[in-house]
C-alpha cells in the first residue's frame, strides 16, 4: 500500500489543475442530443468538450454527476463548469458489472477493459477469453475491489452502478473518475437501451451507438404493432420468494412496462416506483392466486421443473398458474439474460408476446423463457 500515497498526491495535483470551476453553462452550446426515452441523462455538445448530466434517480431535482468529456487530442479548456473531467476516447477501464461489460463489448471496445469485478457472473465470450489469456483481470468483489491492482494497471476510469445512499469505498479516494451508470433505474425498456448513446460519447463511437439503439428501437416498435391485434390480456405475476420477502417489479419499472407492451395485465401494476418492491408471501398469494401466468427467473445447472419448484417451497403449488401448468422460467445460469436484455429489450418483448399471445407468434423460438416441465 506504500504506492498509494505518491500516486494520490500526483493525481490530486493533476485534477486540481484541470478542474477549474465556472458558471454552467458558460459556453455557447452547439448541440443537445435528442434523448427520446431515457430520463436519466442528457448530452450537451460545446466547442471544446461534451457535458453529460446524470440525473439523480432518487431525487429528480438534483444531478448525480456531471461529466466533462474532453478529447485526448485537445488541451483542457479554461473556465470549465463544475464536473468530473474524462478524457476520451477511454483507453483503459475497470467495469463492475456484467451488464456494462456487455455493452462495451457491443461497441467493440472490449480491448479497453483491463479489469472486471465478479467475473464469475460474466458470460460474454470475448470477455471470458480475455480473462483466460490475462488481458482482463478479476479485480475481486465490486464492494471491495483490489485497489493496488487498479493502481498498478494505471486504471483511468471505473464504470459502476450507483445505489441509493451508498459509496464506492476506497476507490473514491484514488481520484479515478467513476462513471455512475444509473441505467437500471430507467422505467422504459427503450430508455435503458438508450444509455448506449452515453457510452458512445465515452468511446467516441456515437454513430455506432446510435445504430445499435435504432435497430433495437425499430424491432421493439414493430413487435408492439403485432400486439395491437390481440383481443385478450392475460393476467401475470413474476419471480419467487427470496428469504422472507418476495420482490416484485413496481408498476413503473421497465419490467412492468414490458408486460404492458406485450399485451398483459400485470397484477402488481398499482405499486408505485421503478424499483423492486419486497412483499410477503401472503400478499403475493392473495393478489396472484388466480393469475393466468407466472414468470420466474432462476440460476441452475439445468432447467427447473414443477417438482423442483414445489420442493423449494411447497405453498407455490397453490397458485392457479402452478396447477394449470402456466409457469414460464428463464434459467439465467444458461442463457445470457442479464447481459443482453438492457440493449435488446426487443428480444425480451418477443418472448413475452409469445408467452401471453402464442397465437400471434406461432413459429417463434424464445430467447430466454421456456415452459416449466
Amino acid at each position: 500500500m506504500k504506492k498509494i500515497v505518491p500516486f494520490l498526491f500526483m493525481l490530486c495535483f493533476v485534477l486540481s489543475c484541470n478542474t477549474k470551476q465556472g458558471n454552467y453553462p458558460k459556453d455557447v452550446e452547439l448541440l443537445s442530443d435528442t434523448i427520446r426515452y431515457a430520463k436519466g441523462f442528457a448530452i450537451h455538445h460545446y466547442k471544446n468538450y461534451i457535458a453529460v448530466d446524470i440525473r439523480d434517480p432518487w431525487d429528480s431535482t438534483k444531478l448525480l454527476q456531471r461529466y466533462l468529456l474532453i478529447s485526448r487530442n485537445k488541451p483542457v479548456p479554461e473556465n470549465l463548469p463544475k464536473g468530473t473531467i474524462v478524457r476520451t476516447p477511454i483507453r483503459n477501464l475497470v467495469v463492475y458489472t456484467s451488464v456494462h461489460a456487455s455493452i462495451i463489448d457491443q461497441l467493440q471496445e472490449t480491448n479497453k477493459i483491463i479489469g472486471v469485478c465478479e467475473s464469475r457472473y460474466i458470460s460474454t465470450p470475448t470477455i471470458q477469453k480475455a480473462l483466460q489469456n490475462g488481458q482482463i483481470v478479476d479485480m475481486g468483489e465490486s464492494t471491495s475491489p483490489n485497489i493496488e491492482m487498479m493502481i498498478d494497471r494505471k486504471v483511468e476510469v471505473v464504470i459502476a452502478s450507483p445505489f441509493h445512499n451508498s459509496s464506492y469505498g476506497p476507490v473514491e479516494n484514488l481520484g479515478i473518475p467513476i462513471i455512475e451508470s444509473a441505467d437500471y433505474m430507467e422505467p422504459l425498456p427503450l430508455g435503458r437501451t438508450e444509455w448506449i448513446r452515453f457510452y458512445g460519447v465515452l468511446f467516441e463511437k456515437e454513430k455506432m451507438a446510435d445504430s445499435i439503439f435504432r435497430a433495437a428501437e425499430k424491432h421493439y416498435m414493430d413487435l408492439k404493432k403485432v400486439v395491437a391485434s390481440a383481443t385478450t390480456r392475460p393476467t401475470v405475476f413474476a419471480e419467487k420468494k427470496f428469504g422472507q420477502s418476495w420482490y416484485v417489479p413496481a408498476g413503473d419499472s421497465y419490467t412492468a412496462n414490458l408486460y404492458k407492451d406485450a399485451g398483459a395485465n400485470y397484477i402488481f401494476s398499482y405499486l408505485q416506483g421503478a424499483d423492486a418492491v419486497p412483499l410477503t408471501f401472503e400478499t403475493v398469494y392473495d393478489k396472484a392466486i388466480h393469475a393466468d401466468l407466472w414468470l420466474i427467473k432462476y440460476n441452475l445447472n439445468q432447467d427447473m421443473t414443477y417438482k423442483d419448484l414445489k420442493t423449494e417451497y411447497a405453498p407455490y403449488a397453490n397458485f392457479d398458474a402452478f396447477t394449470n401448468h402456466h409457469i414460464f422460467g428463464c434459467n439465467t445460469g444458461i442463457v445470457p439474460y442479464y447481459e443482453e436484455f438492457p440493449l435488446h429489450p426487443d428480444y425480451l418483448l418477443a418472448d413475452f408476446i409469445w408467452i401471453f399471445h402464442p397465437e400471434l407468434m406461432p413459429d417463434y423460438t424464445p430467447w430466454y423463457y421456456k415452459k416449466l416441465q
